[in-house]
């Protein structure tokens, strides 16, 4: 699993920095707007719909709380960039819980934001990938007892052996393009459908 990097445009992107008023807000607002990134300030709670209008989210991870934003700790819907002063281990670890994908250290300079952009949009973008194949993994597995029926259904039903059935379930999937699973899906149907004819025979 690989997400492509690039060189990313952030200039169609808006940026909220959930932060008290304070020098870190204005720098890094101030770096946003040089590469075209629209940005607003908001404390101390992060409104809905600030963060469903917003692309990224900078907060301020030393005076952050639980609840401060609208989704649960770690289920951030859009990137996050945690702005951390302190090293507090307390601190840094709230900074995790909440699934930050970058980070900037203040006090904020004149650079700095453009490579966490490119760096959180990058992990969010990995992370999101990954949970969608472990998903279709967790999917697939959970349909694994229905291959074991189609194979032993065509096995009783065409005389042939484990090895074989399967073979042949493998190669209707591909001559289909459609997923093994959904190929032993339809067969047991079929099978079912052909024995309820026998019985109303």
């Amino acid at each position: 699993m690989s997400v492509s990097i690039g060189i990313p445009s952030f200039r169609s992107w808006s940026a909220v920095i959930l932060h008290r008023p304070h020098d870190a807000a204005t720098a890094i607002a101030r770096q946003l707007e040089r590469i075209g990134v629209a940005s607003r300030t908001v404390w101390p709670e992060l409104p809905p719909a600030d963060a469903s209008g917003a692309d990224i989210v900078f907060f301020d991870a030393d005076h952050g709380y639980d609840g401060q934003f609208p989704w649960p700790a770690g289920e951030a819907p859009l990137p996050l960039i945690a702005l951390l002063g302190s090293e507090a281990p307390g601190r840094v670890e709230w900074a995790i819980a909440q699934n930050a994908d970058a980070h900037l250290l203040k006090p904020i300079g004149s650079a700095g934001v453009y490579s966490a952009l490119v760096i959180a949009r990058h992990a969010f973008a990995s992370r999101n990938a990954l949970k969608s194949e472990v998903e279709e993994l967790r999917g697939r597995l959970r349909r694994r007892p229905m291959v074991a029926r189609a194979v032993i259904e065509m096995m009783r039903a065409e005389k042939i052996d484990e090895g074989t059935a399967f073979h042949r379930l493998g190669q209707m999937a591909m001559q289909s393009r459609r997923s093994i699973e959904d190929t032993a899906e339809a067969l047991i149907a079929r099978y079912g459908s052909a024995d309820d004819a026998r019985d109303s025979a």
